[in-house]
């Protein structure tokens, strides 16, 4: 065998182009033909599903509405004269007046809440993540209830949101910084971290509600247990278009977070500026929370729970786990609000009490596939 023979070139499959002072170029993402298949597929399903949870939670209650009735009633406020309208003297002024803006609301706050726990794993770099587990919502909740015990009333209605929307700035903004160290992000002080703004919050309310009257106690009891009881149309006004921005800021962010999975040495290489996008997430993030918050209470678990199920049906890529996240978290507190008017007669049950049952066993199994997975804290 000659000296050619046996020296043979490395070749090396999926090198990544280099490009002048020695930067990395992102290779574009190229999906193949039954991914983008499968991925616009449970989207469909996911907003099929939103619209009809939607329908069945406008419909069920004291007073039975059935979905022609519903749709009825929509078509003639459109001014299209197609189909009967309920039968019930007092069913029109239930429906709009009472289910739909609570409809309304359970989706902005449950698409809300998801899109803000998507980007905070993104951000953080692990599946542990999420504005009530961290202390963002008590935080946020925190900042709210004292302005309602003080009586506080420096930006009139919106006071109470402004107030909330600072409570999760500080809150995120003190989780960012105090589990940063060495460059990387840590786990343990991270939730830790989160442990402490909880109990720190939980204290605040207390305080609030020792200090406040009897209209401010019933208030802030709202607020830790969490409920859509008494949503009004002036209400999703003002959380509405608060949330949208903040979604729509949310997707501006999704290439960005795709590349920081990769490492954040990788990430700047590549172009990304990684201090600059967690600013913008923490602001992006107290948005999104703010909005929840400010009219739903404390509803835990849900930006822990939809995206890390989306995220293993459809993988990790942002452009596609975000809406669908969206539009989970949006199903997720449809279903959730439904039961909670509907599980026992003649009662409403906190949200947040039926979220936190369903998101705190699974949380607990995703702290032990997170150790098997990493091999620890790390």
């Amino acid at each position: 065998m000659t000296t050619d023979q046996r020296i043979q070139p490395l070749r090396l499959q999926g090198t990544v182009p280099r490009l002048p002072g020695d930067q990395l170029q992102a290779p574009e993402p190229r999906l193949g033909t039954g991914n983008k298949i499968r991925n616009t597929t449970v989207l469909v399903i996911l907003g099929a599903a939103v619209l009809l949870a939607a329908l069945f939670s406008a419909g069920v209650g004291q007073m039975q509405i059935s979905v022609a009735e519903i749709l009825a009633s929509i078509s003639h406020r459109l001014g299209l004269d197609w189909g009967v309208l309920p039968e019930h003297p007092h069913a029109e002024s239930a429906l709009w007046a009472i289910r739909f803006p609570r409809v309304l609301m359970a989706i902005i706050v449950g698409a809300a809440l998801a899109a803000a726990g998507v980007m905070m794993q993104g951000v953080f770099g692990n599946p542990l993540a999420e504005p009530s587990v961290v202390g963002v919502s008590s935080g946020a909740a925190a900042f709210a209830c004292t302005s309602i015990a003080l009586g506080l009333t420096f930006f009139g209605q919106w006071t109470t949101v402004v107030a909330a929307f600072i409570g999760g700035l500080v809150a995120t903004t003190l989780v960012y910084l105090t589990a940063r160290h060495g460059g990387r992000t840590e786990v343990v002080t991270l939730v830790l971290t989160g442990v402490a703004i909880n109990a720190i919050a939980g204290a605040v309310i207390a305080l609030m509600t020792f200090l406040g009257d009897t209209s401010a106690r019933e208030e802030i009891i709202f607020w830790q247990l969490g409920s859509l009881n008494g949503t009004l149309w002036i209400n999703v006004g003002i959380a509405g278009p608060i949330a949208l921005a903040g979604i729509l800021l949310a997707f501006t962010t999704t290439r960005k977070l795709d590349l920081l999975a990769l490492g954040e040495r990788p990430a700047r290489h590549l172009g990304v500026n990684v201090e600059r996008l967690r600013k913008q997430v923490i602001v992006v993030v107290a948005f999104l929370t703010s909005a929840a918050v400010a009219f739903a209470g404390i509803i835990g678990f849900v930006g822990l729970v939809v995206p890390h199920i989306l995220r293993m049906a459809l993988g990790p890529g942002h452009r596609m786990l975000l809406p669908a996240s969206v539009l989970g978290g949006a199903l997720l507190m449809l279903a959730a609000d439904t039961t909670a008017r509907t599980l026992v007669a003649n009662a409403d049950l906190p949200i947040g009490m039926l979220t936190a049952l369903v998101g705190g066993p699974f949380f607990f199994w995703l702290i032990r596939r997170t150790r098997r997975g990493a091999g620890g804290w790390s």
